[in-house]
């Protein structure tokens, strides 16, 4: 399959991703994941295996599509990391009818 990340084209399979990460050791998951075989993968730790380039050069988004065509399953960022509460809501004004006195 053929997938641009960081602006470069590469031609990923399923195959050559099992291959090239036989034997990486996963790193701490902080944000999204892959699972690859029996591990699970932070996706810039898999994107910098696969392209070789610098993690800042590319998204995570990028590595999560084109691990999901090839049929990965891939995990967003942690429930956790959400606020642990909800904004207090804004009082609603309600506008006068047209021609009606400013209260």
């Amino acid at each position: 399959m053929r997938c641009v990340i960081a602006r470069f084209p590469f031609e990923l399979t399923k195959s050559g991703v099992l291959d090239s990460m036989h034997g990486i050791q996963p790193e701490e998951i902080a944000g999204e994941s892959v699972t690859i075989g029996h591990h699970t993968y932070p996706v810039k730790q898999v994107g910098q295996v696969l392209t070789r380039q610098d993690r800042r050069d590319f998204t995570a988004r990028e590595v999560v599509l084109a691990m999901t065509k090839l049929g990965f399953t891939c995990r967003g960022l942690l429930q956790s990391t959400a606020p642990a509460y909800a904004p207090a809501p804004t009082p609603v004004r309600y506008a006068s009818p047209p021609g009606a006195p400013a209260a």
